[in-house]
């Protein structure tokens, strides 16, 4: 199963290492990353793969917002099909 990650917030040094690591703590494989400074503001998305993860989706998600407010960033993680069908025009 494949989800996609978005991190933003205002940009610091480090928000890449620390969320990278995060999820290979968890299994979680990255598959495609893109990210991005406008002026002040980092924003970061994921393509990523939960099949050899440790824990399950939901539960992701939840330590993921969780680890984003203790570093000062917004983090959400949806199923890639969620994600897609919410995106689609």
């Amino acid at each position: 199963m494949r989800a996609v990650v978005t991190v933003v917030g205002k940009d610091k040094t480090g928000i890449i290492a620390k969320v990278s690591t995060f999820l290979a703590e968890r299994g979680v494989n990255i598959v495609d990353i893109s990210q991005t400074i406008m002026d002040e503001y980092f924003a970061m998305i994921m393509l990523v793969d939960l099949s050899c993860a440790s824990i399950a989706l939901s539960v992701l998600a939840d330590e993921c917002e969780t680890m984003g407010k203790g570093i000062g960033m917004s983090i959400h993680v949806q199923h890639e099909e969620i994600f897609n069908a919410m995106h689609s025009v």
